[in-house]
């Protein structure tokens, strides 16, 4: 049995809720188990956001993600709140553009990914959410591009097709940074 719990937390208008549906219908596209939890403030924008996704072989009991196997923390106020609920041997990515700080642990592997600079260099400011995404799917051997694909259309509004071949774009910025 496989299960694997996410927990993307930052600012609302960083895109957490979006990445974590897009992971979800990944999995269900895989014919995995889901659950995504979406969580935010009354702020919404600059407020914060979460969203606990869950990916099984088996039937979720609960959507809560308390203890994830793999933590996105997109801020500094996120990693703090967070840091110490991840599973030991489990994942934290965080956007080291925002985050100066050095997780605190060393029982969980640590990729800092300098995603909302790698964003903007790439002229997709919007799109930091997906070049973490890309280095998640690549850390946890989780990436086929049909599955990628198949979940873009599924997130991405009719309106905002255009977006799809820049979305495939920030995964693979993602999944490239080393």
């Amino acid at each position: 049995m496989s299960t694997t719990q996410f927990l993307f937390s930052g600012f609302g208008g960083q895109g957490i809720l979006f990445a974590g549906k897009f992971l979800a219908y990944k999995g269900l596209m895989e014919g995995r188990e889901v659950s995504w939890l979406p969580s935010y403030g009354p702020e919404m924008r600059g407020g914060t956001a979460s969203c606990g996704i869950i990916l099984s072989d088996e039937p979720v009991g609960s959507p809560i993600v308390a203890n994830p196997d793999v933590l996105v923390a997109m801020n500094l106020p996120s990693l703090d709140k967070y840091e110490e609920a991840v599973v030991p041997g489990g994942m934290i990515f965080a956007d080291s553009t925002l985050i100066e700080r050095k997780v605190n642990r060393d029982d969980v592997k640590v990729f800092y990914v300098p995603a909302t600079k790698l964003a903007n260099d790439n002229g997709m400011p919007t799109l930091a959410n997906m070049i973490l995404m890309g280095k998640i799917l690549k850390e946890t051997g989780d990436s086929s591009e049909e599955g990628l694909r198949a979940a873009l259309n599924k997130v991405i509004s009719a309106k905002r097709a255009d977006m799809l071949e820049t979305n495939l774009k920030a995964l693979q910025i993602g999944a490239d940074f080393e």
